[in-house]
């Protein structure tokens, strides 16, 4: 099993080109089809635009195509300076979540950037990671806005609590799981009277029948809004470059509500997250 086409977010954010970067590395890792899917805010009038931009509207129309240029350019640049043949350049038109996760729903894994509040040119809908991630059905690669991300997958970290969604993202994870060095799987300890074993050791021999020799640990109490701060410090203090776990969340009205876990990663992500839903 290997992912034979990935798709990397493109913006006019300061860290897009990281992104590109790691992607290439992953796409020569597994000789992979690349896809760069360009998608900014479809309101002319958000950031990094203001309602008061005094700029005639025919003059922003030509400075997002001239955005939009650069951004090809620039994809197209980095392919050829990796030598990577099998990539292509797409930017559909529409709105901004609905075009992505339709094109999302194409490729075997996502490479999308965490939001960034400090970057305008980062912002392109209301949750647009968190929601991509619940509305696609695929794996998402979210890669942390702060600090130097080198390619993932060394020392892979897994945050499992049986659920259908942690499956999920442990199976897609698989390529990058057996070509890590080391796997740890941080479980949720069971703490009904009746249990007899931690719910990690099935999926640890699951691993193992798939070529991956993973440890595993038990972690007191049940996954939950603090989960999430744990988590990120066990990845720091392991030296951890993945983590992999299970996205949670649901439509209220017309609200995206998001699970402890997944809201404070998306938040305050460290560590590159390997999510699905």
């Amino acid at each position: 099993m290997s992912y034979k086409t990935l798709l990397v977010h493109i913006d006019d954010s300061l860290r897009s080109h990281a992104r590109i970067a790691l992607s290439l590395d992953l796409a020569r890792r597994w000789d992979a089809h690349l896809i760069g899917l360009y998608v900014v805010s479809s309101d002319l009038f958000r950031p990094p635009f203001r309602r008061d931009d005094s700029a005639p509207f025919a003059q922003l129309v030509a400075q997002q195509a001239q955005r939009q240029q650069t951004a090809h350019d620039a994809f197209l640049a980095a392919t050829e300076r990796a030598g990577h043949r099998s990539a292509e350049w797409r930017a559909p038109r529409g709105p901004a979540l609905e075009v992505a996760t339709l094109h999302a729903r194409h490729a075997d894994l996502l490479i999308l950037g965490q939001d960034d509040p400090q970057d305008a040119a980062a912002y392109v809908a209301p949750n647009f990671v968190g929601s991509l991630v619940l509305d696609a059905g695929r794996p998402a690669l979210v890669i942390p806005h702060a600090g130097t991300v080198k390619s993932p997958g060394e020392n892979i970290l897994i945050a499992w609590d049986g659920s259908r969604e942690a499956a999920r993202a442990v199976a897609d994870a698989l390529p990058l799981l057996k070509a890590a060095r080391y796997v740890s799987v941080d479980i949720e300890r069971r703490t009904e009277p009746h249990a007899d074993a931690p719910i990690g050791i099935d999926v640890a021999a699951w691993l193992d029948m798939h070529g991956v020799n993973a440890s595993f640990s038990a972690a007191p109490g049940h996954f939950g809004a603090g989960t999430g701060s744990t988590l990120l410090n066990r990845a720091s203090d392991g030296h951890f470059d993945l983590l992999v776990m299970g996205a949670y969340g649901h439509s209220r009205a017309r609200e995206r509500v998001f699970g402890g876990v997944t809201r404070t990663m998306l938040e305050s992500m460290t560590v590159p997250v390997l999510m699905s839903h």
